[in-house]
């Protein structure tokens, strides 16, 4: 039996392209996480067949279209990519998921003690994750709480509510 447990590459490799694309922006616009961009430029280069020196010249547009294309990242990128994704792109559906569930939080980002949903609103909340957002969306959403915190949001799998 295969372990279909969320991972962060896993969730990489299903997101969209334009989802990737995205992420990938929000990624090389943040000038505090050179380690993982100079990992990144490694991982282009080698899934490309070009040398580093040429992905480290491109403009960050650049690098985002070939990361975005990269289909299986190590999971400490991929999370700092997922991460980086939902606090540029996704803070106003995160905030919407946060208050269906009755969650405190600050745009999107659960407040220090509040991190326990109550899993009787978590299918309602998903249903209505699932009206007003695109489901890869959501589905990303999701899948990333799951991967990086099983224990807080492991309730989430099985949901019949929970997109594929």
């Amino acid at each position: 039996m295969t372990d279909m447990t969320p991972t962060a590459g896993r969730v990489w490799k299903q997101m969209t392209f334009e989802q990737r694309h995205r992420a990938a922006l929000a990624f090389w616009g943040d000038e505090t996480i050179a380690a993982d961009q100079a990992q990144a430029v490694q991982l282009i280069a080698k899934h490309n067949k070009f040398r580093p020196k040429t992905i480290a010249g491109l403009d960050s547009e650049g690098r985002a279209r070939h990361l975005a294309r990269v289909p299986t990242l190590p999971d400490d990128v991929a999370t700092r990519l997922l991460v980086l994704y939902h606090l540029a792109e996704q803070r106003p559906m995160m905030g919407a998921f946060l208050d269906a569930l009755g969650m405190a939080h600050e745009n999107g980002l659960i407040e220090e003690g509040h991190a326990t949903p109550d899993p009787a609103k978590l299918g309602p909340a998903v249903a209505m994750l699932l009206n007003a957002y695109p489901p890869a969306d959501v589905s990303t959403y999701l899948n990333t709480l799951l991967c990086h915190d099983q224990q807080t949001w492991g309730a989430l799998q099985g949901l019949p509510e929970m997109p594929a």
